[in-house]
């Protein structure tokens, strides 16, 4: 059952989107997302608050985030956290099967694909 963890890193005077910025350039990021487990890893901007980004951080399972937790990347994402004086609040979530209810609300992106 996968696992969803919406994390929100919350600075001043821009140091938030600065710390994603440099978990990037430092290819923390596209390590983590390749790591066994992952199924996203995803940075948003909040429109009320430019002060607080939000990470979406998915993953298969427990097991996969216990293995992430004592990954270097916790190590030099912990660095960056102090660096740039972050504060954060945590969210997670369990996945669930949608509702049949549901998804009558749903409205989903279709994707033509063209064919030669």
């Amino acid at each position: 059952m996968a696992i969803t963890v919406n994390l929100y890193y919350i600075g001043k005077n821009g140091s938030a989107l600065k710390f994603v910025q440099e978990m990037k350039n430092l290819g923390i990021v596209d390590g983590i997302r390749k790591e066994v487990g992952n199924i996203r890893y995803d940075y948003f901007q909040s429109l009320d608050d430019p002060e607080k980004i939000l990470l979406i951080d998915s993953w298969e399972d427990q097991t996969a985030i216990d293995a992430h937790h004592q990954s270097h990347f916790m190590k030099e994402l912990a660095k960056l956290r102090e660096k740039y004086d972050l504060h954060m609040e945590v969210e997670r979530y369990q996945q669930i099967k949608n509702n049949a209810k549901d998804k009558k609300y749903i409205r989903k992106r279709v994707v033509l694909v063209k064919s030669f």
